[in-house]
């Protein structure tokens, strides 16, 4: 009997190891099951964001082109491709603050990141579509000749001292290059009523206030005309 006993006994033992082994095998495949489902979750954490901007990028598009370049509806959609960075990103500044007004705009930047600010910024800067054109061409050379050398008897100063010779601007100082004649037009005609509109808090726009008080109306469709051609 005690034979039998002691066999039972063993029997018993290697039964209960097993079991440890087995339950101990079963929780290692449990954590890594688990390690395996947190991997992927850890990637998708990127990706959101990315399809976020791109996302925000195509949305930006409807309005203002599908290459950046402008857009001719109702109203002149500006041009953003090839816009300098900063000056973008000031701009939505300045409609968050309600240095410059405008419906839509106000509503937009309201809702973007910093980090979403820097992304659009940059996407449109790399832009560089073809202008879209339509001014008429016979007040090119007028318009020429305002851009490189002012109108002195108006107190007005070359265009080019500040947005330089090419209309690419530079930093803060926007690019006219290329942009919708129609729309550089409906810009200097209001300009006073949509920019710099915190006096206290004044930006880069302030400078453009008195020259665009001083061109005429002929004048201003002319250099207009002009930076519409330019690429």
């Amino acid at each position: 009997m005690k034979s039998i006993g002691g066999k039972y006994f063993a029997l018993a033992a290697a039964v209960a190891i097993l079991g440890a082994s087995v339950a101990a095998r079963a929780e290692d495949q449990k954590k890594g099951a688990v390690s395996q489902q947190a991997e992927p979750a850890a990637q998708k954490t990127v990706e959101p964001s990315k399809k976020a901007e791109e996302a925000k990028l195509f949305y930006c598009k409807t309005c203002h082109g599908v290459q950046g370049q402008g857009f001719r509806g109702a109203f002149p959609m500006p041009r953003l491709a090839g816009q300098q960075p900063e000056y973008i990103k000031n701009q939505l500044q300045a409609f968050i603050e309600k240095r410059r007004t405008n419906p839509v705009m106000n509503n937009v930047a309201h809702v973007l990141s910093p980090e979403m600010v820097q992304y659009l910024s940059q996407s449109f800067h790399d832009l560089n579509p073809a202008p879209l054109g339509g001014a008429p061409q016979a007040l090119v050379p007028a318009g020429k000749e305002i851009f490189q050398n002012g109108v002195p008897s108006e107190n007005v100063p070359p265009c080019a001292t500040c947005h330089g010779d090419d209309a690419k601007g530079n930093d803060k100082i926007p690019r006219l290059a290329g942009q919708l004649n129609d729309y550089v037009i409906r810009k200097l005609s209001n300009f006073e009523n949509e920019r710099g509109l915190k006096p206290s808090d004044a930006d880069v726009s302030s400078l453009m206030k008195p020259i665009a008080h001083n061109l005429t109306k002929q004048q201003v469709a002319e250099v207009a005309a002009y930076v519409s051609t330019l690429k």
